[in-house]
């Protein structure tokens, strides 16, 4: 079977609000979750306009994914990122809403 793994996502039990606050604190980040906000049904990162190197992206995304932020799926030769935002309204009701509704 061919194309790209699936990537470890932490389970909701998993996700620390350590973790999370640490990912969104980053600008970058943040803007990305702002992004994928927009986009319910996710969106391949590297097609948004954020001025870093694909390097650079794969990290930041990485660490989304890892803090339970984002989930990351295959998609041909892409990943597509989608926010976990069931997981995050469930474990930290209004953070989200209140990070989004946040003056840039």
């Amino acid at each position: 079977m061919g194309g790209m793994q699936t990537l470890p996502h932490p389970a909701r039990d998993e996700i620390r609000i350590e973790a999370v606050l640490h990912a969104l604190a980053d600008p970058v980040r943040l803007h990305i979750v702002r992004e994928l906000a927009q986009c319910p049904d996710g969106v391949s990162c590297g097609v948004m306009d954020l001025g870093i190197s694909p390097s650079t992206l794969t990290h930041h995304v990485r660490t989304l994914r890892e803090a339970g932020v984002v989930f990351v799926r295959p998609r041909g030769t892409s990943r597509i990122s989608s926010l976990r935002r069931d997981d995050l309204d469930a474990l930290y009701p209004g953070l989200l809403n209140g990070v989004l509704a946040a003056p840039r």
